[in-house]
């Protein structure tokens, strides 16, 4: 829930694959010591910059694939680690996607800094966790962990482009 969570094993019996391990850490940032959650945001926009992943559609589908594969693979991370564990961090880069995808369904003309405002935005919200991403947060399944971060990306998504649009208003 907030920026720094402590790392813990709560079951030493339970296996967790490697695939799994690999996939919803994010290539292991989610063992980055400390804002795991917010490093893993910030490497989510590294595909944002690669042409061919740069595409509302592409993104789109991407980000069901990968909510799909992490809803199936990741059981075994929460009854190891815990409900919502600092190493899962699939659900940030799920989130800050869906962030990115509304403002460039909004504005056409992305740059660099409205994906930067969506990020702040998404962190704001993915820490407060209004309704309903309260709600899912509070479900401690891996269900719930990815979609409290979904509708973090979705508040994050319209309120900077809401902010982007007062920018371009003033400017």
């Amino acid at each position: 829930m907030g920026i720094i969570k402590k790392k813990q094993i709560l079951d030493t019996n339970i296996k967790v694959n490697f695939f799994s391990l690999l996939f919803n850490s994010f290539f292991f940032i989610g063992f980055v010591p400390v804002a795991s959650g917010t490093v893993a945001s910030i490497f989510a926009l590294v595909p944002l910059v690669i042409p061919e992943f740069n595409n509302v559609a592409v993104i789109f589908l991407v980000t069901i694939i990968f909510f799909i594969i992490s809803l199936l693979s990741a059981k075994n991370i929460l009854r190891k680690y815990g409900d919502d564990p600092s190493i899962f961090v699939m659900d940030e880069v799920i989130g800050m996607w869906i962030t990115a995808i509304i403002i460039k369904i909004i504005f056409e003309d992305t740059i660099l800094l409205h994906i930067f405002i969506g990020f702040l935005f998404f962190r704001f919200f993915d820490i407060i966790k209004i309704q309903p991403a309260k709600y899912f947060d509070g479900l401690k399944n891996t269900f719930g962990v990815l979609m409290d971060d979904i509708v973090s990306g979705i508040y994050a998504g319209f309120s900077s482009s809401i902010l982007i649009y007062i920018i371009k208003l003033i400017w």
